[in-house]
């Protein structure tokens, strides 16, 4: 809501036809809601006004450009930005779209400088961005997600082989080499689509984008590529943020030395520098403040990897915390499904605190998984685990289990950050 109002387009609070304006050149809608059953879409219907779905928008937007989608079961949001940042140092004429608002976008999820080429954070979930028209494609990570639509980690597999065919000839895909869905991505793209040019990054890469050395001081990731004599340097934690770099770069040189310049000292220079320069986005590795010794943090990682992989980033970047983690699990299917790899991925953290499952709208509650039943297999894995399954009542009692010196982080895709703010407050009043 924020950032539509700081774009001075009106918010309502709920849904009402009279929200309705007179009339609309064109009306476009989350895949969230049901046109048939939506109160306002229903009316939009009725009126005949032209109404298409966010993702065939975005689509749309892709064909009137040189366009590169970045794709990836995680780190799309965080690449995406970090192409922003580096395109914009660049000063190429490019839009950007990120699922996320990002503090040095103006805290907004857009970035307008230009029309010739675009980059976008594009969604499996449901296929989505089979809509997409892209020249260039990076692919951060496939493994099973989203089991409420898709039938398995093979099905994920097949969405995106099609997304790839989706290049045109001599189209350009940007693969992570560290990801084993990635990987295998790229194997059957060289066999089916040899036109394609490959470009693989990370620390298993060969070629310019190889991460050749990685390591971190206080408050900042450094690594070096194959190709390219710069340091560069992140403020972000997590090896897979220097790899999610990695990858940025590599798809920003592709697009840059298709503006026709060349990849020089200065260009590097000004890449190093943007980098630099990042300090996430929204809700990814976000620094809510530190309050009396107590550090304060929010993520959106909700599948087993991705916790995984960034509760090792916050414990290596901050070694010396306590690690406390507020965790609230994203739909019912997701839970039951990945309830093994989910129960075994928080062994970076020193105390998990679980909540009830926070539920999606497309889905009923299943008995069969719940957040206790969540809480009691972590148990077997973990040896400081507990559970408060309301969040909102259970603020002061959480606050009793922190001390100074804690880095604490509220996890998920759930409404759990919530928790972070108040516990801020609190624990501001304690000491």
């Amino acid at each position: 809501d924020e950032s539509l109002q700081a774009l001075r387009i009106p918010v309502h609070q709920g849904f009402s036809v009279k929200n309705l304006p007179n009339t609309a050149d064109l009306v476009v809608y989350s895949a969230a809601y049901n046109p048939e059953i939506h109160e306002e879409l229903k009316e939009i219907v009725r009126r005949g006004w032209p109404l298409e779905v966010y993702t065939q928008a975005l689509g749309d937007f892709s064909a009137a450009a040189w366009s590169a989608g970045v794709a990836g079961v995680h780190g799309k949001t965080t690449t995406t930005s970090l192409c922003g940042m580096i395109l914009r140092s660049l000063e190429m004429p490019f839009s950007l779209v990120v699922g996320s608002t990002v503090p040095a976008f103006g805290g907004q999820g857009v970035l307008t400088l230009g029309k010739e080429f675009f980059v976008a954070e594009t969604c499996e979930y449901r296929r989505h961005f089979l809509t997409f028209h892209p020249q260039a494609i990076l692919v951060t990570s496939i493994e099973a997600d989203h089991l409420d639509y898709f039938k398995d980690g093979e099905d994920v597999f097949q969405a995106f082989l099609e997304y790839a065919h989706r290049l045109p000839e001599g189209g350009t895909l940007v693969y992570c080499a560290d990801d084993s869905g990635a990987q295998r991505l790229a194997v059957e793209v060289a066999h089916q689509r040899p036109d394609i040019l490959l470009i693989p990054y990370g620390f298993q890469a060969e070629g310019d984008y190889k991460i050749v050395k990685s390591f971190h001081t206080s408050g900042y990731n450094h690594f070096y590529l194959d190709g390219f004599f710069p340091e560069f340097t992140l403020q972000v934690p997590g090896k897979h943020n220097v790899v999610n770099a990695a990858g940025a770069l590599a798809l920003s040189m592709v697009m840059y030395m298709s503006w026709g310049k060349e990849v020089d000292s200065i260009a590097l220079v000004h890449m190093a520098e943007a980098l630099g320069q990042f300090t996430g986005s929204k809700r990814r590795s976000e620094i809510l403040g530190e309050t009396k010794g107590v550090l304060f943090m929010d993520d959106y990682a909700h599948h087993p990897t991705a916790i995984e992989t960034t509760l090792q980033g916050f414990r290596e970047f901050w070694p010396q915390r306590r690690l406390v983690v507020s965790f609230m699990s994203h739909t019912y299917s997701r839970t039951k499904a990945l309830l093994k790899e989910f129960s075994t991925s928080f062994g970076a953290a020193d105390l998990v605190i679980f909540h009830e499952i926070y539920a999606s709208a497309r889905e009923a509650f299943d008995p069969e998984i719940t957040g206790e039943i969540f809480y009691e297999e972590t148990k077997k894995h973990h040896k400081n685990v507990k559970y408060f399954p309301d969040f909102s009542t259970s603020g002061k009692q959480i606050c009793e289990l922190l001390r100074p010196g804690d880095l604490f982080v509220t996890m998920g895709a759930g409404d759990n950050w919530k928790l972070g703010l108040e516990l801020r407050s609190l624990w501001e009043g304690k000491i």
